[in-house]
């Protein structure tokens, strides 16, 4: 690949959550104890190289930015100031799980041995890898802040589209592939030209265009190997929307007078994701069961928070941003009293009043002391529970359909029928209704399906859950 070199300066709704099998909180002389469970286009391109003097100004390049703040920092104080304990996760591969060992507590260094060719998938993160043979991998996280200054990001419109990882891989030649996550949506005018790879070097930030960028992942083929992450790069005097796939996180604070709520619109990155859960635990709060929007939602765009119980939320609106994990992430507050309604909770876009979210908050979903076991996983409940989301999302219907008449859950006509939907969203509609009337091993053969044809898909939908 070719690479053109340019001197750039810049300044230096039940219990869910990632905690601790027991979380154990003492609050006004009462001791809660709640047990807790908790993404082809191609596109080939050159390399830009881009030498950083740490000390310098930008100069003006041919970028500017729509927003005032189209890059928050990433991953400030991710390193040693944040600490982080994916020990628990493990990446899936062909043969089953991959243990992840935590190897250098101060840098929050991992590592871990891929045991034999095939694709794995670190469900925690999104990191994904495709190997060709047995391969030793470590793992750290970055700060984009630390390596991309802010006036080059407001000035030239970058967007931060995902974390950044500092990889190595002995033997680095086994590494067929790797993906890397964002959180862009492809839908509407998203151009895939858009995206880039930075990778931060002694010399300076490399950009490289991805091989191919997928729904929640873009891929590197033959990839070499350093500090990465993606950014998103968008021409001067472009006037539109990023949309972006993002979470709602809901907590509840245990009170036997005045149960507290807050809740947070964040991009949907599973890294941003721990490290709110692991701030929300510090205070014992506990995260409550809640789906995502189903469609993408706007970078920078203000959205009103309001409930049915005409509880008064502080503050009222949030501005749908990507800020570090080592900052405090903005949330909106209310108080419940003992909660003895539902309370129904929505949110709606300022600008043209579009309801984006919504969900209701039962008092069993609070009730104070030790939950039950989780039931053991259903993929047919996966299905049945993520419809909505798997309808605007499948991605590989053919795939789907073929594998689902090779298992005789289909028959050619009842394939045929939701071929023949007009719009994809409405075939892939068709097929879940359809599948959905055949009972739980029909289901159960559907998310088999999906799992080998969208892993990425289903790894984001299940995190959701935990």
């Amino acid at each position: 690949m070719k690479r053109v070199a340019a001197v750039m300066k810049s300044c230096g709704d039940g219990y869910t959550g990632s905690y601790p099998l027991f979380l154990r909180c003492v609050v006004a002389s009462y001791i809660f104890s709640t047990k807790m469970t908790r993404q082809r286009l191609r596109h080939y391109g050159s390399l830009l190289f881009l030498s950083i003097n740490h000390l310098g100004r930008t100069f003006p390049g041919d970028i500017c930015s729509e927003e005032n703040q189209i890059v928050s920092s990433y991953a400030a104080k991710l390193g040693s100031e944040v600490e982080q304990d994916y020990t628990n996760h493990q990446f899936l591969g062909p043969e089953g799980n991959v243990d992840v060992e935590l190897i250098d507590k101060s840098t929050n260094t991992y590592s871990l041995r891929f045991p034999t060719a095939g694709w794995y998938l670190w469900s925690a993160t999104g990191l994904g890898f495709v190997v060709r043979d047995a391969v030793t991998v470590t793992i750290a996280f970055g700060s984009w802040s630390q390596h991309l200054a802010l006036d080059l990001q407001h000035h030239e419109q970058w967007l931060a589209a995902g974390p950044l990882f500092a990889v190595t891989a002995e033997p680095e030649e086994a590494v067929a592939e790797i993906h890397l996550p964002h959180f862009i949506s492809l839908q509407g005018e998203v151009d895939v030209s858009w995206f880039l790879v930075a990778h931060f070097k002694d010399e300076g930030m490399v950009l490289e265009q991805p091989s191919r960028v997928e729904p929640f992942y873009a891929v590197l083929d033959n990839p070499s190997f350093s500090l990465m992450g993606i950014l998103l790069r968008i021409a001067r005097g472009t006037r539109l929307s990023i949309p972006i796939t993002s979470n709602t996180l809901l907590y509840f604070h245990p009170h036997p007078e005045d149960i507290k709520f807050h809740l947070y619109l964040v991009p949907s990155d599973a890294l941003l994701t721990k490290m709110i859960d692991d701030e929300e635990e510090r205070f014992c709060g506990v995260r409550l069961q809640t789906s995502p929007p189903v469609e993408p939602l706007t970078f920078g765009a203000h959205y009103i928070v309001s409930n049915s119980a005409h509880l008064e939320i502080i503050p009222t609106e949030l501005k749908l941003s990507y800020r570090s994990p080592g900052e405090i992430q903005p949330f909106s507050k209310f108080y419940a009293g003992q909660m003895k309604e539902p309370i129904q909770l929505e949110i709606t876009e300022k600008r043209h009043e579009i309801l984006v979210w919504k969900t209701v908050v039962k008092p069993v979903d609070i009730q104070l002391g030790a939950a039950p076991s989780p039931p053991a996983f259903s993929g047919a409940a996966f299905v049945r529970e993520n419809h909505r989301q798997l309808q605007a999302r499948i991605g590989d219907l053919k795939g789907v359909l073929d594998d689902l008449q090779d298992n005789e859950v289909l028959s050619e006509n009842e394939k045929e029928l939701v071929e023949q939907a007009k719009t994809r969203q409405s075939k892939t509609d068709a097929l879940l209704s359809m599948v959905e009337k055949k009972g739980d091993r029909a289901l159960e053969l559907l998310f088999r399906s999906l799992s080998e044809r969208d892993p990425y898909l289903v790894s984001y939908l299940r995190q959701q859950s935990l």
